[in-house]
């Protein structure tokens, strides 16, 4: 081997990292890109996917694309993404049902949950609402409670669908009250509160930002909210923490999230930019009018937060015996 010939050599190992750092470091986003929310449109986390996309596109400058891949709870748009290259060009506007749950009930999974995503930050959670149908004779949750007490197992319920954040949420108060009622599954959250709107179930949780419009209609009743405080659209109704039901606490997390190894400078990037947009006025006003608490996230607050919820849901899913279909 000549002089000449090593000194090429030793030179190309040299720019090989180079190279990589260059391509890291290359500008993001030069085109545009695509957020995928896994449930249908319409609802409230396709609503902050919506509001989310047109806020990075003013901050990024480039169009930011919505696309509903919905399906299999949430699983169908996740396995799209783990699919995809970690390029910051497919992000995933996903929900706590999706990460956190649908994991202790789908086996196998066709993506690994927690390899195959890089958690960007948690953006908003959203309160659920104790709804009740007119007809039931209560107006507490408090005589809820006491009314289905006293019928174990006659009082039905409706839900998003197995596994989703209205069913466990039941599941949960159920555990937590002492309660037996029949669930009774839809698919997806509006067919759910319609339900109970129609007299078909009696009960559900429904989204705070859904529930509102019917209640001032007197077609629901509204009678505790999940999270740990009231609900910024609804401050006269109680948590059911302060109903007596004890450490309860239930809500649709919403996160952003990417495909694995999304190179660090991209991720810090738009974990900043979900900051900023919580903090802004006017765009946290635009949060809260959907009846979410904005929330916001550092990458590493998110995955300490991601371990604690899958944790508390696996433990539900577990001691409950709730199993998918089939």
């Amino acid at each position: 081997m000549t002089t000449l010939h090593r000194r090429s050599l030793l030179a190309g190992a040299f720019a090989l990292p180079a190279l990589h750092a260059a391509h890291a470091q290359a500008p993001w986003p030069t085109r545009p890109v695509t957020m995928v929310n896994p449930w249908p449109a319409g609802g409230s986390s396709d609503t902050m996917t919506r509001l989310f996309a047109q806020r990075f596109g003013q901050v990024f400058g480039q169009t930011f694309v919505v696309e509903n891949r919905a399906g299999a709870s949430g699983t169908i748009g996740h396995n799209h993404v783990a699919q995809q290259r970690p390029d910051g060009y497919t992000l995933l506007f996903a929900t706590n049902s999706t990460y956190a749950i649908a994991p202790h009930l789908i086996s196998p999974l066709p993506y690994d949950n927690r390899a195959a995503f890089t958690g960007i930050s948690l953006v908003a959670r959203t309160a659920q609402s104790v709804c009740v149908h007119p007809s039931v004779p209560v107006n507490t949750i408090q005589d809820f409670l006491a009314y289905v007490r006293a019928r174990p197992g006659e009082v039905n319920f409706s839900s998003a669908g197995i596994g989703a954040t209205s069913h466990l949420a039941t599941e949960l108060l159920m555990a937590a009250a002492g309660l037996n009622m029949v669930h009774v599954p839809y698919r997806g959250g509006a067919p759910s509160a319609q339900a109970v709107i129609a007299g078909e179930t009696k009960m559900s949780f429904i989204d705070a930002i859904t529930a509102l419009p019917h209640r001032a209609a007197g077609t629901l009743k509204l009678l505790a909210v999940s999270t740990a405080t009231r609900s910024p659209l609804a401050q006269d109704v109680p948590t059911l923490q302060e109903a007596g039901v004890a450490g309860f606490e239930s809500s649709t997390d919403m996160a952003l999230m990417a495909p694995a190894n999304l190179p660090e400078p991209i991720a810090t990037r738009l974990s900043q930019a979900v900051r900023a947009a919580v903090t802004d006025a006017a765009f946290r006003q635009q949060i809260i009018a959907q009846g979410a608490d904005p929330v916001g996230s550092s990458p590493a607050e998110f995955a300490a937060y991601w371990t604690a919820e899958s944790e508390k849901w696996g433990g539900l899913i577990r001691a409950r015996g709730i199993r998918m279909p089939g």
